[in-house]
């Protein structure tokens, strides 16, 4: 744990407030669809989908399993970087970026379009929610973005000075 980038630690942070999160809520969905749309941390999409698409209820329900799956893949794969991120504690590897990467984006996704809709239907508490939500995710993938463009320069950096080191010990 001491050797963590910041974004790393984030993401554990991140995860521990989406998984539980968005997976009750898509599991309220997957339990009652209709019910479970109308639940607060869903409602702006779906106040968005009746009153401004003009959603049959059946369209709806679809709607409503759509942004279930969505939330239970996101929510997987701040899973899978949490595994990942305890097996490269134990093994000291890298390659954590992806999975935090995918869950950030597909969540931004989401976070952003909710919080359209939100306020598109004037949901003052959903509008909240979902900006916090956003830039949560908006943060974090700030953050992993400047980290892997400062370990890249770093990294050329290194290499430059060890090809100027060996093209200088050929010479002499």
């Amino acid at each position: 744990m001491k050797d963590w980038r910041i974004s790393t630690f984030n993401g554990v942070l991140l995860a521990a407030y989406f998984v539980p999160t968005w997976t009750l809520a898509a599991l309220k969905i997957a339990a009652s669809p209709v019910s479970g749309f109308f639940d607060r941390s869903n409602i702006a999409l779906a106040m968005f989908g009746s009153d401004q698409l003009f959603l049959s209820p059946a369209q709806m329900i679809r709607f409503s399993w759509l942004l279930a799956l969505s939330k239970f893949v996101v929510a997987a794969f701040f899973l899978v970087f949490l595994l990942v991120v305890v097996r490269d504690a134990l093994v000291r590897k890298g390659g954590i970026g992806e999975t935090l990467g995918f869950a950030l984006g597909l969540g931004g996704i989401i976070s952003f379009a909710s919080l359209l809709a939100a306020s598109y239907v004037h949901e003052v508490d959903a509008t909240r929610l979902h900006a916090t939500e956003f830039l949560l995710l908006a943060g974090g993938a700030i953050m992993l973005l400047v980290e892997d463009i400062a370990a890249q320069a770093k990294q050329d950096d290194t290499s430059l000075l060890g090809g100027d080191i060996a093209s200088r010990s050929e010479t002499a």
